[in-house]
């Protein structure tokens, strides 16, 4: 939707900080999206300024997810999805049976948002393996923690 408010007849002493013209709804859940937008700003005196810009949409997740891993059971990749509400510090890592830690998947600070990660278990044998995902907010304090149990059949 075009919106346009003519200012001039708003009254004296008006002083603006900002002024929004318009609302971009989306649909899109997971990924980013890059709009064109085009603008005219005009004054009494005739067209003050024109033109195009771009801007990156990204959408932020509602509470903190993570995903079933795709494919599970999987040979030899799987690919697991999650989001973060908010920025924090996070660990996503894989472990075996045991206990021990294989691999980090990411690690640090991340941004608020959705993110995919994927597994090459090539090197590792048939079994069951799990995926922790840990959020930690101010203070290191643990905001989000979640298992899920994976397959590797080769």
């Amino acid at each position: 939707n075009i919106h346009t408010w003519d200012l001039a007849n708003m009254g004296n002493g008006i002083h603006l900080q900002s002024l929004a013209l318009g609302k971009i709804e989306a649909q899109n859940r997971e990924e980013s999206l890059e709009l064109e937008l085009q603008y005219k700003v005009t004054s009494l005196d005739g067209l003050l300024s024109s033109g195009t810009m771009m801007v990156e949409y990204m959408p932020i997740p509602d509470d903190f997810e993570l995903s079933e891993a795709y494919p599970n059971p999987f040979n030899p990749t799987t690919t697991v999805r999650y989001a973060l509400p908010v920025d924090g510090n996070m660990t996503l890592s894989v472990y075996d049976l045991q206990g021990h830690q294989l691999t980090e998947l990411s690690n640090g600070f991340t941004s608020a948002g959705y993110y995919q990660a994927v597994w090459d278990a090539s090197q590792y044998s048939s079994g069951m393996y799990f995926i922790r995902m840990n959020v930690y907010g101010s203070g290191n304090t643990l905001q989000f923690n979640k298992f899920q149990k994976i397959m590797l059949v080769k």
